[in-house]
């Protein structure tokens, strides 16, 4: 048995001993250990620059930050404006090498407009609060830290790397074929795209992020006879907008459920008349008990983990608004602009692994994949038609979208660390 024993050990003691970063990816580790500072300090700035979407010029400074950042790295940053989708534009920096080409996402807009009464980076610690620091301005300050860690590695000299930093991520502009040309053309031209929203995190395990559901807005409205409510349901009159309305909406709760879908209903008025604001978000109505109601508008979203699966549920929406009742009308609308899915690839899977090889060799807990029914849509669903992808590199933190964002400080070095030795060996075809 001991025989036995030393043998394995034997055996096993090779593999350990491969396990563990090369020169140049200790020094990337080092570097980003002895620039965590730097990165706070520049995680700060970002922050207490306010880059709410609509904030054309702020997301513009954000950009002039990251261009700052990026240009002494030898990148070419150019900035493409987008006033023919009415936001600022984005961002577009490359990094020729011999490599295969690494695509960088992330976004410089944040949820917070101008008028947000929360507009302030504040630390405690390893913690910090601020609008945007975790989505996405904690993710654009591990790419920088990690792009720095690669060149003080000597790595960078060879990498191919291009960083595309959307600026209305949070609102896309439309048309949304416009919105995303260069991002897609970005995907078309890449050999990996790396994402670098916020780390999944679950009681204190780390994932990783190889799917995400799309997310669309759709629009409903129903049409119907209106008149005295003494002949609702009669052969002239019919059942009104509202019976219709609630006919539908209870069809998709009935008839649609499977898997990795929802379909939210937001809003709803019903009324003689009832109407909907340009924006889709503010609906009124009125009308009387005694009057059956002329129209109804309902607005919600979808989400669907595949191309296939989002044809065919949208087919099924379709089918169920199309069963009228008597002398009613129905007219399902899916809005132009929208995230499509990252579907789960064996690509996606693969990248997932190289990883775990990663943290392996790191030194750090392998992860597992993240379930796609708990992250939000994000740029990558653009790309990964196109490009394996992997999501969720950026920091780790919570209470996204809402007052208290916060960002776990610490994990801005095990993502910077994570995401140099990653680049580098995807680009230049290290293990």
């Amino acid at each position: 048995m001991r025989l036995i024993l030393a043998a394995l050990l034997l055996l096993l003691a090779p593999a350990a001993a491969l396990a563990q970063p090369s020169p140049a990816e200790q020094t990337m580790m080092r570097t980003v250990e002895a620039e965590h500072d730097r990165h706070i300090a520049l995680l700060e700035r970002m922050v207490n620059q306010n880059s709410g979407t609509l904030n054309l010029e702020g997301v513009r400074v954000v950009g002039d930050m990251v261009r700052a950042e990026l240009e002494p790295l030898g990148f070419d940053v150019r900035w493409v404006d987008m006033a023919e989708t009415g936001r600022a534009g984005h961002l577009v920096a490359t990094h020729e090498g011999p490599g295969r080409n690494v695509l960088l996402i992330g976004h410089l807009d944040t949820v917070f407009e101008i008028d947000s009464p929360f507009q302030t980076f504040r630390r405690d610690g390893a913690r910090a609060t601020g609008p945007g620091i975790g989505d996405d301005k904690g993710g654009v300050v591990v790419i920088i830290a990690a792009l720095r860690a690669m060149q003080a590695a000597g790595t960078l000299s060879e990498a191919n790397v291009t960083v595309v930093l959307t600026g209305d991520e949070e609102r896309v502009g439309s048309p949304v074929a416009v919105a995303r040309r260069d991002l897609i053309a970005a995907g078309r031209a890449a050999d990996f795209a790396l994402e670098f929203e916020n780390l999944a995190v679950d009681d204190g395990a780390e994932f990783g992020t190889v799917a995400r559901r799309s997310s669309t807005n759709w629009t409903l409205t129903t049409t119907g006879r209106t008149g005295h409510s003494s002949g609702v349901f009669n052969d002239s009159l019919g059942y009104g907008a509202i019976y219709e309305i609630a006919r539908i909406l209870d069809g998709f709760r009935r008839e649609l459920p499977e898997p990795n879908l929802t379909y939210n209903v937001g809003v709803i008025a019903g009324g003689t008349p009832a109407s909907i604001d340009a924006e889709g978000f503010n609906v009124t109505a009125s009308g009387k008990t005694n009057i059956v109601a002329s129209t109804a508008i309902a607005r919600g979203d979808l989400r669907t983990l595949t191309r296939e699966q989002d044809a065919r549920v949208r087919d099924r929406m379709l089918a169920i608004v199309d069963a009228h009742l008597p002398r009613t009308e129905a007219e399902l609308v899916f809005a132009e602009t929208g995230y499509p899915p990252m579907a789960p690839t064996e690509g996606n899977r693969a990248l997932l692994a190289r990883l775990n090889a990663v943290n392996r060799d790191l030194g750090l807990p392998e992860m597992a994949e993240y379930d796609p029914a708990r992250r939000g849509a994000a740029d990558s669903g653009f790309v990964a038609q196109d490009v394996d992808t992997l999501g969720g590199l950026g920091a780790a933190g919570g209470n996204a979208h809402a007052d208290g964002e916060w960002v776990d400080l610490d994990s801005l070095v095990r993502q910077s660390q994570r995401a140099a030795v990653l680049i580098s060996r995807l680009s230049l075809g290290g293990e």
